[in-house]
């Protein structure tokens, strides 16, 4: 064996070595399959990698340039993959470890590394997180108990509006619209500083161990209470002032929410100012608002449409919506509005105060219905485009632990973990698997799928946004703009292999990914006016029986227009300076939620230590970050660059989040630790 072979094979056991460590700490059922990978990595060799290495095309790199070497690489992985897949869920899982494994160890070498390809990535990501989900969450649903013969919410709480018994594809769907917003595309493109390489690796690690277990978590739990909210079942176990101090945390948290998406979404939109007037760039996101626009004002037509003729058949229903669809694309493709960032999100906060106060079945619903199509169609225009260009990988795979940019400097941990919430782990999800999924469950059975099965596909849509920064890196690094005009452009790259004109292209995937964020926006906006009624609720709803502040404060319009207020002006910091704050809190969030259902889990005496370790990281990851943006927002005020409207409320907010997140923690953690007897499930 030559010296350069034996090199690789040597690094490349060490790698395999650190994936068995990982899976050992993090999966106790993969421990078994991952022993028996790592007996079939010898020194002797697993013959395909064995081969890979040895191959003549690859073996002397200097002769051959990383380009040619990446299409020998990716036909060999992509043959592996294809017999995996028809194989047993054995060899799927060496697939990944193996495949990974190998490319870090290559990709580690600072000088002639080749080139990853896309598609061998979106297919890592795809085995490993199937992988996951039937290994690892049906372990989980194993292990908590379901019971397929018991009555869900849906049935002894059914009231035709909110609790409506519905097929598991139905609910999935609507799980997994509610919460495959902006996150999945904004983090990861965000995150990609440090390299792809981690970044991957917390999409999958996060997405299986984290996220989807909380998800799951959430589901369960509301489904075993009568379909109560995280906030109420809070209350249960922990008790009132517990549920307080959740529900003002979690209006917090939707005020950074609009900020963030709001900025991004008006962002997108601009297609008037100096520098943009008249640009192919300024028709395309013009046209996409139009598009956007009409979409606001068709759902509500679809709405009452479906509210007048009744119960309409599925497959008529689909069909008009993609009609309108359709319609509508046309429509803002011939009358693009131009209009300043300024405007938009003047615009952006007008939809939210409909949103929040109209009543779900004449704008929400009917949206996040159409929603879906454009989802999915995103996602299979994505997939399609990255199987048939097979983009290249040009962003580094490991840019250190430490990167200075525009901002300052920010470190892998914990900023990676806090800029990558949705697609690994976000505690916004839990307040839909409780507040809505859990009242539309028909079955317990059903309940893996959704919960831990929409994660696992958003973890996905991560996965494929990573691919498309990367395919357009330059210098190996992300391009300028913001994270949806670079997967906007990014896909509609791809559509081009199509022969979908370029411009047609750009505005469908800005249209899409627009549409996402206000579908994740409009719902957000929702919560937090509720999160805010919630807070000043006694032991009645019934408005005449209140005191006339507190008939106020609880009033839909007046906590609309106050979480609004506050939301804008946290806008007026950009998303650059607000995503940080946003993923701590949306991170400190999850812990916090699984801190609850770990409480949950003991008190009803199911298997609940399978949470410790993701609460305890979350919150080590949380607090760090949101120190560390105390610490540079205090700087920057003791430097004299500091205004109240955008430093100012960030530090009141960061404050607000710590002292809030301890107390919680704090009750959660004694009431998880105390010694009480058990209660009966």
């Amino acid at each position: 064996m030559n010296r350069t072979k034996h090199h690789k094979l040597h690094a490349f056991q060490r790698a395999v070595g650190w994936c068995e460590t990982v899976c050992n700490l993090c999966c106790y059922p993969l421990r078994a399959v991952y022993r028996k990978l790592l007996k079939r990595v010898s020194i002797t060799g697993f013959p395909v990698i064995e081969n890979l290495i040895a191959d003549s095309d690859i073996k002397d790199r200097t002769e051959r340039s990383p380009q040619a070497a990446n299409k020998v690489v990716s036909r060999k992985f992509q043959t592996f993959v294809f017999r995996c897949m028809k194989s047993t869920l054995e060899d799927g899982v060496f697939f990944i470890a193996a495949s990974v494994s190998y490319n870090i160890a290559l990709l580690s070498r600072e000088n002639g590394g080749i080139l990853m390809n896309g598609l061998v990535i979106v297919l890592i990501g795809i085995v490993a997180l199937g992988a996951g989900y039937l290994l690892y969450g049906r372990w989980l649903a194993k292990k908590w108990g379901l019971d397929p013969k018991a009555k869900t919410p849906a049935y002894t709480k059914e009231d035709g509006q909110d609790y409506v018994p519905s097929s598991k594809f139905t609910v999935f769907s609507h799980q997994f619209s509610s919460i495959a917003g902006a996150g999945p595309v904004t983090g990861p493109i965000l995150a990609s500083v440090f390299g792809w390489v981690p970044v991957l690796l917390w999409l999958i690690v996060g997405g299986l161990f984290f996220g989807a277990v909380q998800d799951f978590g959430a589901l369960y739990a509301s489904v075993k209470n009568e379909g109560k909210s995280m906030g109420m079942i809070i209350e249960k176990y922990i008790g009132k002032t517990g549920r307080k101090l959740f529900m003002l945390f979690c209006w917090l948290f939707t005020l950074l929410v609009i900020a963030a998406f709001t900025d991004m979404v008006a962002g997108t939109f601009v297609g008037k100012g100096e520098g943009i007037t008249g640009t192919a760039k300024a028709y395309a996101d013009s046209a996409a608002a139009s598009i956007s626009m009409l979409f606001i004002v068709v759902a509500i037509v679809f709405g009452i449409i479906q509210k007048s003729v009744g119960k309409m058949n599925e497959i008529v229903k689909a069909l008009v919506a993609i009609g309108l669809l359709v319609v509508m694309f046309a429509v803002g493709m011939h009358f693009p509005i131009y209009a300043s960032k300024d405007a938009w999100i003047y615009i952006v906060m007008a939809y939210l105060f409909l949103a929040s106060v109209l009543p779900m079945w004449l704008l929400m619903q009917p949206r996040d219905y159409m929603t879906t199509f454009m989802l999915l169609g995103m996602i299979v225009g994505a997939v399609a485009g990255v199987i048939v260009a097979h983009p290249a990988m040009k962003l580094n795979a490991f840019n250190g632990f430490s990167i200075t940019g525009a901002t300052g400097t920010s470190t892998l941990f914990p900023t990676l973990f806090v800029t990558i919430a949705c697609g690994a782990v976000s505690g916004f999800h839990s307040l839909v698997s409780s507040g809505t999924s859990s009242k539309t469950v028909s079955n317990e059975k059903d309940m893996p799928m959704i919960g831990y099965g929409a994660m696992v596909v958003e973890s996905l849509l991560g996965i494929v946004a990573l691919v498309v920064v990367g395919a357009v890196a330059v210098n190996g690094s992300a391009p300028e703009g913001t994270p949806f005009a670079i997967f906007s452009t990014g896909v509609a790259g791809f559509l081009e292999k199509f022969g979908v004109p370029v411009h047609i292209a750009t505005v469908f995937m800005t249209m899409c990914v627009s549409a996402l964020a206000l579908t994740s926006l409009d719902s957000v906006a929702r919560i937090g006016r509720m999160s805010f009624q919630e807070l000043f609720y006694l032991d009645t709803t019934d408005p005449s029986e209140m005191k006339p502040w507190r008939r106020l404060l609880t009033n839909k319009y007046f906590a609309t227009v106050i979480t609004l207020f506050f939301g804008y002006l946290l806008t007026l910091g950009g998303y650059n300076n607000v995503w940080p704050l946003f993923g701590s809190a949306n991170q400190l969030l999850a812990a916090l939620v699984l801190i609850a259902l770990a409480v949950f889990l003991k008190t009803t005496g199911r298997t609940g230590w399978t949470l410790y370790a993701p609460m305890f990281i979350m919150l080590a990851v949380t607090f760090t970050a949101l120190v560390q943006k105390t610490i540079a927002l205090v700087q920057n005020t003791l430097a004299g660059n500091a205004t109240f409207l955008v430093d100012g409320l960030q530090f009141i907010v960061a404050i607000l989040l710590m002292v809030l997140g301890v107390l919680v923690a704090f009750s959660c953690l004694k009431k998880l630790f105390g010694r009480e007897k058990k209660a009966e499930a």
